[in-house]
């Protein structure tokens, strides 16, 4: 899994929690996919062992994973 440094240096950090499988069974199974203005692009999964959904940011080219984190407001 490709990662920016903010990702492994900030987000690692503050969420020690999140796991490699999260983020890539996100990357592949997203339920809803947004491009930010910024052309980032936005995944969303339920991850059923935490029982919330994560959403993955990733650069533009789909691939480098930017943030991950438990959104609280995602509605399916």
């Amino acid at each position: 899994m490709k990662t920016t440094n903010y990702f492994s240096v900030s987000v690692m950090k503050r969420r020690p929690y999140l796991k490699v499988e999260w983020i890539e069974y996100v990357l592949n199974n997203a339920i809803r996919v947004e491009v930010q203005p910024n052309r980032r692009i936005r995944r969303w999964a339920f991850i059923s062992e935490a029982g919330k959904y994560l959403r993955v940011v990733t650069e533009p080219d789909g691939e480098t994973v930017h943030n991950a984190f438990f959104d609280r407001s995602f509605k399916p």
